[in-house]
């Protein structure tokens, strides 16, 4: 009965942190660039976009398929920065401690 309590107990510690780290991630900046630095979209941690720029050079008429790509790939060059430090986070949460797959802890 002690060992279930312990558990217990580490789970809400642990469930604690993860609150404390989603309220630090949603301040969380990253950048995503694409164009070589003439597009960038900054999300915050939890995927939402804060900002977006756009250099006057793209806006074009006609060339609106072009800037939309470029766009496109900011988001995801963000995106995919933003989970990379998520990832890394939560690695350091839980000290390595490998979830079963498909385990989300936000």
């Amino acid at each position: 009965m002690k060992n279930i309590m312990n558990m217990m107990k580490q789970a809400q510690e642990l469930q604690a942190k993860v609150a404390e780290m989603q309220a630090e991630l949603e301040n969380t900046q990253v950048e995503g660039v694409s164009g070589g630095g003439l597009v960038k979209v900054v999300l915050n941690g939890k995927g939402a976009m804060a900002r977006m720029s756009i250099d006057e050079s793209l806006m074009k008429p006609g060339e609106g398929e072009i800037l939309e790509d470029l766009i496109v790939a900011a988001h995801g060059d963000a995106k995919q920065k933003s989970e990379q430090a998520m990832a890394e986070k939560m690695q350091a949460l839980t000290g390595g401690l490998p979830l079963p797959p498909g385990m989300k802890l936000f």
